[in-house]
C-alpha cells in the first residue's frame, strides 16, 4: 500500500466518524452508545491503518531491493553508463566508466563529461547536447585521463521529471577501438580482396587470351597465320563426311610445293626465305574463295582445299590462276624474286575413304609433277599409288638387303692404252635379289640415295673392295710382269650424300688400316654434278681427301655443267669421259671434237684420262691416237665377280 492510499483510509474514517456524530445529534441516544459506536469505530479505523502500515512497509521494502539491485545493475554493468544533468556534468557513473576513464569513481561524479573528450571533437559534442531532443547514437573519440584516446559509440536518452520536464542525459559508452581495428581489417581486407580479385580477374583474361593464343597457335602456322596440319584435317575429314551423305558433293585437295625454295632460301638467307613464304601465302589466299582453305604444312609445303567444285576443269582453273600468282616477281632483301610450284591435286572422285588418303594421294601426284619439271601439276589416278607402293616395297627390300647382305661387288677392268695391260678395276655394286636374281643399280640407287641407306652401302662397297684390292696385289705380287712394279688399283664411287657426310675422312681412313691397303691404290670416283652442288665446300672436301693420300677422279666428266674456269681449282688425279662420248658415238665429228677437247684440258691440268664405254676396236684405236690414258668398257671386259676377275688378272690379256 503506497501513501496516497493510506490518506484515502485516513479520510474515509473522518468522514465515518462525522456522520455517526451527525446522526446522533439529530437522534438522541444515551452517551454511553455514542462513546461505544465511537470506539467500535475507532478500532476499526485503527486496525487498518495497521494493516496499511504493515502493507506500506513491505512495499518500501520492495522498492529498497529493487532500487538495490538496478543500483547494482548499473553499477557493474559491463559498458560505461553515465547520468548527466542538462549541461552535461555527471551525476551518477558506474565502475565500468571509471575503468574507461581511467580514474576513480568518486573522482568522476561532478565532472563535466566534455573534459574527457578530445579536443577536436568538443565543438562536436557542444553543438549536440545544446541540440539534443531525443535519443542519438554518436560515434566519438574519447580521451581517458592517462591513457590514450579510443572511439566509442555513444548513446544518449532524455531523463524527465513527473512534470515531463528534461532534467539530465543517460549515456551509454561503449569502447569500439576493437571493432574499429576489426573495421579497418576487414576494410584493408576487403581492398586487398579486391586488388586480388581484381588481378585474378586480369590473371583469368590473360588466361582465356593466352589459352585462345595456345588454341590458335595449336591450329595454325607460326610464320603465315595460315591453318596449319590439324586444323586443315579437321575440315577436310568434314568434308569427306559431307561428300558421304551428298553423292553429288565434289572437293579437291592440292598439295604444293614451291620449286627451287631450297636454293633461295640458302642463297638470301632464312629471313628473306620467311618473307617469301609470306607471300605466297597471301597469294595463295588471293586465289581462292572464302569457303576454300589454304593451309602450310611445313616448310615449302602447301595444302589447299577447294569444296563444292563442279568439276575438274574448275580445280585446273585454280591452279592455273596459282601458277600465274606466283610466277609474279616480288622484291625480298633487295633481290627481285619469283618461284613456281609442283601441285598435285587429288579429287573425292578418287573413291578414298579416309581423310589421309586424299593428303596421301595429292603428295603422291606432286612428286609426279616435279618429275615433268617446274611449274608442273598432276592429278592422281590409281596407277600413281600403286607405283608409290612399289617404291615403298623396294625401301623395304633395300633395308632388309643391307640386313642380310645381298649386294655383291662386281669388278670392271681399267686398261691402260699405252700398254694394254689391266692396271685396276672399278668396283660396280649388284643387288643379288632373292626373287628378280641381279639387279642393277640403276634400278635401286636413286631409292638408297634419297633414303641415306646409300651410306650403309657405300661403306660396305668400300671395305669390301679395298679387301679384294689388298689381297689381289699379295696374290699377284710377283709373276705378272708389270702388276709386280705397279700394283692394282680400286676405283670407288661416292654419291652426293656420301661425299658431304662428316664421317667420310675417318671411315675411309679405318678402312685403310683395316684392310691394309695403301691409300694411292684408292681412287674415289665423284661425279662432276656432286661437285657443282656442294661448289667451294665441294674443294675444301677434296682437299681434305687428297690428304688422306688417297686420289680422285671426277665421274661421268662432260655430263654436268662445270666451269671450266674453276677446273684447276679441283685437286684431282683424273677424269672420266662419260661413255655416252665414246661408245657408238665417238665416230662422230663432234663426240669426237669433245673427247678431244677434255683430253686436250685434262692434259694441261696435269691429270690423266679414262674413257668409259669402249666397246670397239676403232674407239680403242681413236682413244689411243688422242693418247687418252685409260679405257674401261665392254671391249675389254663385262663387270665380273671376284672369281672371274681373279681368272682375268691371271690370264693376264694385252689389248
Amino acid at each position: 500500500m503506497d501513501v496516497d492510499n493510506l490518506s484515502q483510509q485516513i479520510e474515509e474514517l473522518r468522514l465515518r466518524v462525522r456522520e455517526i456524530w451527525q446522526r446522533n445529534t439529530t437522534q438522541p441516544n444515551s452517551q454511553q452508545e455514542l462513546i461505544i459506536a465511537a470506539f467500535d469505530e475507532l478500532q476499526i479505523a485503527v486496525e487498518e491503518l495497521l494493516a496499511a502500515s504493515e502493507e506500506l512497509e513491505v512495499t518500501r521494502a520492495a522498492a529498497e531491493k529493487e532500487c538495490q539491485r538496478y543500483q547494482e545493475l548499473f553499477d557493474f554493468a559491463p559498458d560505461a553508463n553515465l547520468v548527466t544533468d542538462t549541461a552535461g556534468k555527471i551525476l551518477e557513473a558506474n565502475n565500468a566508466a571509471a575503468t574507461m576513464f581511467s580514474v576513480r569513481l568518486k573522482y568522476l561524479v561532478g565532472k563535466p563529461l566534455i573534459l574527457f573528450i578530445t579536443q577536436q571533437n568538443r565543438q562536436f559534442f557542444r553543438s549536440q547536447i545544446n541540440n539534443l531532443q531525443q535519443q542519438q547514437n554518436w560515434v566519438i573519440d574519447l580521451k581517458p585521463r592517462f591513457s590514450k584516446s579510443f572511439p566509442a559509440s555513444i548513446r544518449a536518452s532524455p531523463v524527465y521529471d513527473s512534470q515531463e520536464k528534461l532534467i539530465g542525459w543517460r549515456w551509454l559508452l561503449h569502447n569500439i577501438s576493437e571493432a574499429k581495428q576489426a573495421e579497418e581489417r576487414v576494410a584493408k581486407r576487403t581492398v586487398e580482396l579486391a586488388k586480388a580479385n581484381q588481378q585474378l580477374v586480369s590473371e583469368i583474361t590473360e588466361r582465356k587470351r593466352a589459352e585462345s593464343q595456345l588454341l590458335h597457335l595449336a591450329f595454325h602456322d607460326v610464320l603465315t597465320g595460315l591453318p596449319n596440319r590439324a586444323l586443315f584435317m579437321n575440315c577436310l575429314k568434314d568434308a569427306v563426311n559431307y561428300s558421304k551423305r551428298h553423292s553429288d558433293y565434289l572437293f579437291a585437295v592440292l598439295f604444293i610445293d614451291l620449286d627451287r625454295f631450297k636454293l633461295i632460301n640458302d642463297s638470301l638467307g632464312h629471313a628473306c626465305g620467311d618473307q617469301l613464304l609470306l607471300t605466297v601465302a597471301q597469294r595463295l589466299q588471293e586465289c581462292l574463295r572464302s569457303i576454300d582453305i589454304a593451309a602450310r604444312l611445313g616448310g615449302d609445303e602447301f595444302i589447299i582445299l577447294l569444296v563444292g567444285i563442279k568439276d575438274v576443269l574448275e580445280v585446273v582453273a585454280v591452279v592455273e590462276r596459282i601458277q600465274k600468282k606466283l610466277a609474279l616477281p616480288v622484291l625480298i632483301g633487295g633481290q627481285e624474286v619469283s618461284t613456281t610450284a609442283s601441285i598435285g591435286i587429288a579429287l573425292s572422285i578418287n573413291g578414298c575413304k579416309q581423310p589421309e588418303d586424299f593428303l596421301r594421294d595429292a603428295d603422291i601426284a606432286m612428286y609426279r609433277a616435279k618429275t615433268q619439271g617446274r611449274a608442273c601439276y598432276e592429278i592422281f589416278n590409281t596407277n600413281m599409288h600403286i607405283q608409290v607402293m612399289a617404291h615403298l616395297e623396294l625401301i623395304n627390300e633395300l633395308r632388309r638387303a643391307i640386313e642380310l647382305q645381298e649386294f655383291r661387288i662386281y669388278y670392271q677392268p681399267i686398261v691402260s692404252l699405252s700398254r694394254g695391260r689391266i692396271t685396276g678395276f672399278e668396283a660396280l655394286v649388284r643387288w643379288l635379289h632373292p626373287k628378280y636374281g641381279i639387279v642393277l643399280p640403276e634400278y635401286f640407287m636413286s631409292t638408297a640415295q634419297e633414303t641415306g641407306l646409300i651410306i650403309f652401302i657405300e661403306q660396305w662397297v668400300l671395305y669390301e673392295a679395298c679387301s679384294q684390292i689388298q689381297q689381289w696385289q699379295e696374290q699377284f705380287s710377283s709373276g705378272y710382269g708389270d702388276l709386280a712394279e705397279s700394283p692394282l688399283t680400286i676405283n670407288v664411287n661416292l654419291c652426293s650424300t656420301r661425299f658431304s657426310e662428316e664421317k667420310l675422312l675417318p671411315h675411309i681412313n679405318k678402312v685403310l688400316q683395316d684392310t691394309g691397303l695403301d691409300a694411292p691404290s684408292l681412287t674415289l670416283e665423284i661425279t662432276e654434278s656432286v661437285i657443282m652442288e656442294n661448289n667451294d665446300k665441294a674443294i675444301i672436301r677434296l682437299k681434305q681427301l687428297r690428304n688422306l693420300g688417297v686420289k680422285l677422279a671426277i665421274d661421268d666428266f662432260g655430263t654436268g655443267y662445270s666451269s671450266l674456269s674453276r677446273l684447276h681449282h679441283f685437286p684431282i688425279n683424273q677424269l672420266k669421259i662419260d661413255r655416252s662420248f665414246v661408245s657408238a658415238g665417238i665416230i662422230d665429228d663432234r663426240n669426237l671434237d669433245i673427247v678431244e677437247t677434255i683430253i686436250t684440258l685434262a692434259h694441261k691440268l696435269g691429270v690423266d684420262v679414262t674413257a668409259e664405254g669402249v666397246e670397239t676396236v676403232e674407239q680403242l684405236a681413236i682413244l689411243r691416237k688422242l693418247s687418252c690414258e685409260y679405257g674401261q668398257g665392254y671391249f675389254f671386259s663385262h663387270p665380273l665377280d671376284s672369281s672371274q676377275a681373279a681368272a682375268l688378272i691371271m690370264a693376264n690379256p694385252q689389248w
